[in-house]
């Protein structure tokens, strides 16, 4: 009988040079309509980007081109050091950890399994396919990190949705990526599991300070503390980048949802509350 085959160890990151991502002046149009337009960005290892914006306003037109699955229609995009349409992007996409709170799983595989399936980018283990001993290690430590321990042989089926994001972030962890895109991971959480999972991304990003993320949310609650910068999207073009401090105000985020919004912030945390109008007749 043949022995299984290891899943083999991933392509090696390319050399620590430079920004890990940039999108220079960059359009996307579709259908004769600009989905992004003019849009420019530049992410250094250790930095957590939050990207916000109404619904429609291209947040996920933006993040599908940092994570190499799109190209843009005018502009440049570079990943890793790769500039979009002179790699293999089949490549590169192993090398960003990305994370999808609708993860299309229909299987009970155990939560020890769904993170071995980051090793592949697949949704089931490959057949005949086995881990090695330290790809096994390293998964138990990324599900300690991210507080499922106890759930580690649970199947998926029987998950709570925050258990389930919080393995989906571990699953992205597994090819060691120096880059992790987040894709609203508070979607359908209640308040202590969401709580828990910002918990989480606080404490990961203080384990692996080279570690870059960029997280995509239309709700400022759902910021970790640990957020460092902040890209404000409306209609496709930039209303406001920089240090999260400079960028997540009343002012710039009133602009950004086109709606008078006040922004405070307590212990690192943000939150929104609509600002009340002053009646004409009280002015």
């Amino acid at each position: 009988m043949t022995p299984p085959t290891p899943i083999p160890p991933l392509i090696p990151s390319p050399p620590a040079d430079g920004p890990l991502l940039q999108a220079l002046d960059v359009d996307v149009v579709r259908d004769g309509r600009h989905l992004l337009r003019a849009v420019s960005l530049t992410i250094e290892p250790g930095e957590h980007w939050a990207v916000l914006g109404a619904n429609g306003a291209g947040k996920s037109t933006l993040l599908a081109l940092l994570g190499a699955t799109s190209h843009p229609s005018r502009g440049e995009v570079r990943v890793l050091g790769h500039r979009l349409g002179r790699v293999d992007l089949r490549e590169l996409r192993t090398q960003i950890g990305h994370v999808n709170p609708r993860h299309p799983l229909r299987s009970r595989l155990p939560v020890r399994d769904v993170v071995l399936t980051g090793l592949t980018n697949s949704i089931e283990l490959p057949p005949r396919r086995q881990p090695t001993t330290a790809q096994l290690a390293q998964a138990a430590r990324l599900i300690d990190t991210l507080g499922i321990s106890r759930r580690a042989e649970a199947s998926w089926a029987n998950l709570s949705q925050g258990e389930r994001g919080r393995a989906l972030i571990a699953r992205a962890l597994m090819p060691s990526p120096r880059l992790l895109l987040l894709d609203e991971p508070a979607t359908g959480l209640d308040l202590p599991a969401r709580e828990q999972l910002l918990t989480s991304l606080d404490e990961l990003r203080s384990e692996h300070p080279a570690l870059a993320t960029v997280l995509v949310t239309h709700h400022l609650e759902e910021l970790p503390a640990s957020t460092t910068h902040a890209l404000l999207l409306r209609e496709g073009e930039c209303v406001g980048i920089g240090p999260a401090d400079e960028v997540v105000t009343t002012e710039l985020v009133s602009a950004c949802f086109g709606h008078p919004i006040r922004i405070t912030r307590d212990e690192g945390r943000w939150s929104a509350r609509a600002a009340t109008r002053v009646p004409a007749a009280q002015r």
